[in-house]
């Protein structure tokens, strides 16, 4: 097909596109009650064709049909009308929550009610900047643009469900009244997204000759990374300067993150940094959505701690408990220790919330317990990090990747069981889900003497269409031979889609896994769907900062490849395996030009990032390192043994230097004891004056200093071969040979009394051989600091397929 061709077939399916969406957004939410009209033009046919894709196809099929809509042939003008009504009517309903919530009684639905209009504003602001995408369309850009729409309408529909789920355990009819007011919403936004999800899959079979110029153009420097930020992440932190200082010493120009937060411009597209000093900073931190492009950046994970204890229990709803929330595009936080300290008695109690697209996390600890880290929404990226809870720990609906991160179990209360993920894509052509890529899934030091008396599973499904991914994994004893626990009974077990590839550990055999439906065997050809490249188009976002990042594989593939699982129809088309009636139909359509184009539109996405099916929510909490590391960038051994390798094709500057020092040594071996934790309250060691000084690997040093000696590098001995030694903060000894080296820590000095000398890791002895050395609790503490054990509890409560509930019997649930 020639160019010329080509752009007319571009501009034809992008104004089908803009009335298609725009227009079955208006029909749903007003929910018209026009006859329908017979008369049918060459457009109308191809959005017909488009409804049939759709989940509510009577209601997409009337609304399209109204007269309102045929007066005029200018897909634009119809947009214009479309959204202006849209608004009006979703107002509309947002006025009736308030109307609500001043008749409510009840404290817990009138909250709820309060979240619920926070959120159906943010479905709206999905829809109207899904329109501005289109309205300045790039042709270049038409693979993003469709990745983009397909993750914001699915945000909208996470944000809608969020709502709803927080009415659960309210009393009244509240949450029966909002339910009814968001059915029409709801409905529209799952139509728009088969819609756009249809497209996407027939325009790949006539974007091959494209995607390479729309490739090279993703890869240029983002306009929000503002230029002079790459001096800044080359230079070593004695050099930088950042917007603002926090410090609660004084030294800065605040004393506490948000006042330092109201001088975030709230227009522009410049990188703005707060540079957190050391300190425990008590408070209740949002980063909201009109502020965009922040880097906070601390002084180390176990020095820059912000910490909260809002809970379920005490009266605050899941999704507000966030002891800090992050809302605005683009957020990128390095060097930070996240954490709620509630504890497991007072259940639900988020440390860490994002509900923003194409965030980044590096080097940052998140600690809780139920709940402590919550991906709410969109794109969001972690490279290590460290996450320690018990129940349902990492939660919710975002395309969330974590790479080299470590995954705590700490101990729960008795007759509890712990469960590291519950995902919750609640409709199939979401492209949401958790992927884990070699990451480390191991036991916190608390409950090590007791792992064989708590059960421990990988994920249970929150939502019908559940999607985790564990890839190239260290699977530690901790974790059930099973694998997986139910959420009800039967609930959602043939329709989520829970994966394992070429993972290692005492616990990575998949031999004794429960035989549901949904769990899958990839091939490696398949299962490269879920890289970081392809998953949440990282090589456009995420490699460009530099941050330590893998675009692809990071293992050499397992020389038996496993039979490919039967996939749904619905995740064949995901997988671009298949091309279903619809897309036949439309392209046939679209292959005769319209008579007047008069606008652009999206292209399907890039054959590495198809469209994808998406799950639903959960959520989780944040805890903080030692050190700021620095990222090794010498060359250690090759990619089939070493960690993560960066991408190539990288702008010049490297965000794995920022404020960086240089690489420490490593600390100095010592034995796996004691206690890492947060939230529980035991007494402080008599020599401690910290409020909580639970470590996360340290190993103490008497030469050591308090600055954090945390490295992120590969640190193999000689004669050790590793399948994977990624060292974080240790190096392994003479002659070991671990399978899985990885080790999260850094090197405390005695007397320290830092807020919270949390320790992920400790550094293995001489001549040992352990099939994974990454260790998790505290090694040898200073004579000044104190460990918490792990003990907070938390309440079972009613089975429900809807909601996260504590792990305390086979088969419940509630969040």
């Amino acid at each position: 097909m020639d160019e010329g061709k080509k752009r007319i077939l571009v501009l034809s399916v992008s104004s089908l596109l803009l009335v298609a969406i725009v227009v079955g957004v208006v029909v749903c939410v007003v929910n018209t009650k026009e006859e329908k009209t017979t008369e049918v033009s060459t457009s109308t046919k191809a959005i017909k064709t488009l409804c049939e894709s759709v989940d509510y196809q009577d209601t997409c099929v009337e609304g399209l049909s109204s007269k309102e809509y045929n007066q005029t042939d200018d897909p634009k003008e119809l947009v214009k009308i479309g959204f202006a009504v849209a608004m009006k009517q979703v107002k509309s309903a947002l006025n009736k929550s308030s109307t609500l919530q001043e008749l409510e009684q009840d404290p817990r639905s009138k909250e709820a009610l309060k979240t619920c209009s926070e959120l159906a504003d943010s479905s709206v602001r999905d829809l109207e900047r899904s329109f501005e995408k289109f309205s300045d369309l790039d042709i270049a850009e038409l693979n993003a643009i469709l990745a983009d729409l397909k993750v914001w309408i699915s945000g909208a529909m996470t944000s809608e469900q969020t709502c709803l789920d927080g009415f659960q355990n309210t009393t009244g009819e509240a949450g029966d009244k909002m339910k009814e007011a968001l059915k029409v919403g709801m409905q529209m936004t799952t139509n728009a997204l088969a819609m756009v999800s249809e497209i996407a899959t027939a325009f790949e079979q006539i974007n091959n000759n494209q995607q390479a110029a729309t490739q090279r153009r993703l890869l240029s420097f983002s306009d929000w990374f503002d230029p002079a930020i790459r001096l800044l992440i080359q230079d070593p932190p004695k050099k930088f300067e950042a917007n603002v200082d926090v410090a609660q010493d004084g030294s800065g120009k605040y004393k506490t993150i948000n006042e330092a937060l109201k001088e975030i411009p709230k227009s522009g597209n410049k990188t703005f940094v707060i540079h957190i000093k050391e300190g425990v900073y008590e408070e209740k931190v949002e980063i909201f959505r009109n502020m965009t492009n922040v880097l906070m950046i601390g002084d180390g994970p176990n020095k820059t701690r912000i910490t909260g204890k809002l809970n379920v229990i005490d009266g605050t709803p899941t999704y507000k408990s966030a002891t800090v929330a992050i809302g605005g595009d683009n957020f990128i936080a390095k060097d930070i220790g996240f954490e709620n300290s509630a504890g497991s008695e007072k259940e639900q109690a988020v440390a860490l919330r994002v509900s923003a697209d194409k965030t980044i996390f590096y080097n940052c600890w998140m600690d809780g317990y139920q709940d402590t880290l919550y991906t709410h929404t969109y794109r969001q990226f972690y490279r290590d990090c460290s996450i320690s809870g018990t129940i349902d720990f990492v939660f919710g609906d975002a395309a969330a990747v974590f790479q080299n991160c470590t995954f705590l179990v700490r101990k729960p209360l008795e007759n509890q069981r712990n469960i590291v993920t519950a995902q919750g894509r609640k409709n199939v052509r979401q492209p949401t889900g958790l992927v884990l890529q070699n990451c480390t899934i191991t036991a916190d030091s608390s409950l090590q003497a007791d792992k064989s008396k708590f059960e421990t599973f990988l994920a249970r499904p929150w939502k019908e269409y559940s999607r985790t991914v564990i890839m190239e994994s260290f699977i530690d004893d901790v974790i059930k031979p099973e694998g997986y626990l139910p959420w009800n009974e039967t609930f959602a077990l043939e329709t989520l889609f829970y994966t394992e590839y070429n993972n290692r550990g005492p616990s990575s055999s998949k031999d004794k896994r429960v035989k549901w439906p949904g769990i899958k065997e990839l091939t490696t050809e398949r299962i490269k769907r879920f890289t970081a490249a392809s998953f949440i188009e990282g090589d456009t976002w995420i490699a460009r900062t530099k941050v330590p990042y893998a675009s692809g594989l990071i293992q050499p593939p397992p020389q038996d490849e496993p039979a490919a699982s039967p996939i749904s129809p619905e995740e064949d088309v995901d997988f671009n395996r298949t091309e279903s009636k619809t897309q036949s139909e439309l392209l046939a359509v679209l292959k005769t030009p319209p008579s007047s184009p008069q606008s652009s539109g999206p292209p399907p996405p890039p054959s590495s990032s198809s469209g994808s099916p998406s799950p639903s929510p959960s959520s989780g909490p944040g805890s903080s390192p030692a050190a700021a590391p620095a990222f090794d960038d010498s060359p250690g051994p090759g990619p089939s043994n070493s960690g993560p390798v960066s991408a190539p094709e990288l702008d010049p500057f490297d965000f794995g230097t920022v404020f960086d020092s240089q690489p420490s040594p490593p600390p100095p071996a010592s034995s796996n004891s004691s206690s890492a934790s947060k939230g529980g309250s035991p007494s402080p060691s008599p020599a401690s004056s910290s409020a909580s000084n639970a470590t996360h690997g340290s190993a103490s040093s008497p030469s050591s200093s308090s600055t954090s000696n945390a490295t992120h590098g590969s640190a193999s001995s000689p004669g050790s071969s590793p399948t994977s030694n990624n060292t974080h903060g240790s190096a392994s000894s003479p002659g070991s040979s671990p399978a899985s080296n990885t080790t999260h820590g850094s090197a405390s000095s005695p007397g320290s009394s830092l807020a919270s000398n949390t320790t992920h890791g400790s550094a293995s002895s001489p001549g040992s051989s352990p099939a994974s050395n990454a260790t998790h609790g505290p090694a040898a503490s200073s004579p000044s600091s104190s460990t918490h054990d792990s003990t907070s509890s938390h309440a079972s409560g009613p089975s429900s397929a809807s909601t996260h509930a504590p792990a305390s019997s086979p088969g419940s649930g509630s969040h």
